[in-house]
């Protein structure tokens, strides 16, 4: 779609400043379609670029990016330096997973400069959370692409390895080869660790009489096998036990496998275990102890006490993880068992009062139309879960945008737009909000979006706003469905206001965070056609494109505070250099770490404003669940709302 068709009527001034080129139009448009299609063109980009319309509307900029530096944007973060970290992993392109070639560039938006960072496993569609000490903690990614019905060309599937031997466990290599009682192979497509039997030992009868029974459990260890011989000819459809290759003796009998049915039907993505520590002054990865499932669509979110837990993802079988959530340790860099509840993937999860993690209905790709769709406040102390009523067409949930609607301190939750399950063509421009701040909370309707949405991308903004753009009204962008639109929700007046029309399409892979500096940055998109009739395939968009909100054309802007680096929870924190006179509102903002339209680490959280010592002072709440620790950016906001520049501080 044309962005003309999206661009809000320009103010008074700037139609009659443009008077003449409307002339213009007229005239062309009797020289036939091709010169009308210049001229609205040109119309658009003059009326754009005028100053009243920008102070109306904002303005969107596509960066300059050298070529060596576009990658496929599957996730965007803001570190703690200001730069943006762009995760592509192998970028959803099998080829690339093939060879190997994983990539993730950093990005400065203040000298737009590059740098490509060496990234050691496929972080295509992990899970990220920013840690206490600044530092951006990704775990899963990808150890094996999806394959459709009829593009599988060796049956496999699930091999349980058993181990009866309670001495000792025993590691397998990939490639480890399992033969079944009718001769058909199967090798391992990754490494497995066995490990030890479990041995009990009971005594029994008394006195001359009391013997000891030993009972030995087996242990086991599950591995993704593959069919020896291409074909038909590998297909087994009953359960069966395998040998395994090179075992002999005691071994031979100890240590086999186990598999049901190792078919020809489709094989989805498969998760990694391993996890890493993004350090954003070393920049580089930092590995640390790996996940005990494997991920692969994940939500990671932080929970009251600094740590992270890890939720939901298609397991080393490409099967939905049934419920099984661990937590990470920053202090440790370790992993430890988390409460056991199911999710669909890439779950919205927003940690809130008493330290219970609100799970607003919205996720993304795998997971049935009635399981785990409820919206509810989770604790996971005690995992128990409570629903929160009142939003209908659970079903419509898949690939919405959720969003703790500024301030914090409020305790709303805002799900917007989304659609049907898997690759359905359904699409809704409802809004819901859940206040969780009463006894019973429960989602009552919002104002609707201008049109069904999938994959909007929401960015809080200093100014207590909500800015939104971007999606399709089809799955993936079908149909030439992607949407050339944005707008701001503000929710004390709950309503959109129309915001200038960006000039790329985004829907899938996109991703969308907010500056330093006030601007927001967006990147990515994953069309699966490039026309409207789905007729050639999509090409991976790699452009950056920035949108500078109304708020930065104004004359003047409250000064960057001189905030000191480090601020505690309650504490009163004193801002040097600032005039006290002046009437400001103070915002702590947190970074961004966003994917599939899922952002569940940026909140705006208000800070009391005070004077001290000739100086500003601003006062940090002491509710973790409210500010959990780490490094937050400040920003003022005058009367008008414009916002300085954000300077960082670090909260513990």
């Amino acid at each position: 779609m044309s962005a003309v068709r999206y661009l809000p009527n320009p103010s008074p001034k700037a139609r009659k400043a443009a008077l003449s080129t409307g002339c213009v139009l007229a005239l062309l448009a009797a020289n036939g379609p091709a010169a009308t299609g210049f001229a609205e063109r040109a119309w658009h980009q003059y009326a754009v670029n005028q100053p009243a319309y920008k102070a109306g509307y904002g303005h969107w900029d596509v960066v300059d990016v050298p070529a060596r530096f576009r990658v496929n944007a599957i996730h965007a973060a803001l570190l703690r330096t200001g730069k943006v970290l762009l995760i592509a992993g192998s970028g959803n392109d099998e080829k690339n997973f093939r060879a190997g070639t994983f990539r993730s560039v950093l990005w400065d938006p203040v000298r737009n400069t590059f740098k490509t960072v060496p990234t050691p496993k496929d972080m295509f569609c992990a899970g990220h959370a920013q840690l206490p000490d600044g530092r951006l903690l990704v775990a899963g990614g990808t150890a094996r692409y999806e394959k459709l019905t009829g593009d599988v060309d060796r049956a496999g599937g699930a091999m349980l390895v058993k181990n009866e031997n309670p001495d000792a466990p025993r590691a397998f290599p990939a490639g480890t080869v399992f033969t079944g009682s009718t001769g058909k192979r199967y090798r391992s497509q990754v490494p497995v660790l066995v490990p030890r039997a479990k041995k009990e030992v009971s005594e029994h009868g008394k006195g001359r009489k009391k013997k000891k029974k030993v009972r030995v459990t087996a242990s086991q260890a599950r591995v993704y096998v593959e069919a020896v011989t291409a074909g038909e000819s590998g297909i087994t459809h009953t359960a069966d036990q395998y040998r395994i290759q090179g075992l002999r003796g005691k071994d031979g009998h100890d240590l086999y496998g186990l598999a049901a049915k190792l078919g020809l039907d489709k094989k989805d993505f498969q998760g990694l275990k391993d996890a890493y520590e993004f350090d954003p002054i070393a920049e580089r990865y930092v590995p640390v102890d790996p996940m005990s499932e494997a991920r692969w669509y994940p939500t990671l979110v932080t929970l009251e006490d600094g740590r992270v837990l890890a939720v939901s993802g298609l397991d080393d079988m490409g099967e939905i993880i049934p419920g099984k959530n661990e937590i990470y340790d920053p202090r440790t860099h370790r992993w430890s068992a988390g409460p056991n509840r199911y999710f669909p993937t890439y779950p919205a999860l927003f940690l809130t009062g008493g330290g219970r993690l609100f799970y607003s209905g919205s996720n993304a790709g795998y997971g049935p139309a009635d399981k785990g769709r409820a919206p509810g406040l989770w604790n996971v102390e005690t995992n128990s879960f409570v629903p929160v009523p009142g939003l209908p067409r659970q079903d419509m949930t898949e690939t919405s945008a959720s969003v703790l609607l500024p301030p914090a301190q409020d305790r709303k939750v805002m799900l917007m737009g989304g659609g049907g399950v898997g690759e359905s063509h359904e699409s809704t421009p409802r809004t819901a909000i859940a206040d969780l701040s009463v006894p019973s909370p429960r989602f009552a309707p919002g104002p609707d979006l201008p049109q069904g949405t999938r994959y909007l991308n929401a960015v809080l903004t200093p100014d207590d706003r909500v800015f939104t753009t971007g999606g399709s009204r089809d799955y993936r962008g079908k149909r030439g469905s992607d949407i050339l639109r944005a707008q701001f929700y503000d929710p004390a007046r709950r309503a959109f206001r129309t915001a200038a029309a960006p000039t790329v399409g985004r829907d899938y892979h996109t991703e969308a965070l907010l500056l330093p500096d006030g601007r927001i940055a967006v990147f990515g998109s994953n069309p699966l056609f490039a026309d409207k009739d789905d007729t050639r395939m999509g090409v991976f968009e790699q452009r950056i494109e920035v949108y500078t909100p109304p708020y930065l054309y104004r004359d003047r802007r409250p000064a960057l505070p001189s905030a000191p680096r480090e601020a505690e929870r309650g504490g009163v924190v004193r801002l040097p250099g600032t005039d006290p006179r002046q009437k400001v509102t103070a915002r702590l903002m947190r970074p961004s770490a966003v994917t599939h339209a899922t952002d569940v680490e940026q909140r705006s959280i208000a800070l009391t404003v005070g004077v001290r010592d000739g100086a500003l002072t601003v006062t940090v709440p002491e509710d973790p669940s409210l500010v959990p620790a780490g490094w937050y950016m400040l920003f003022l906001t005058d009367r008008a709302g414009t916002p300085s520049r954000a300077a960082w501080v670090h909260v513990r």
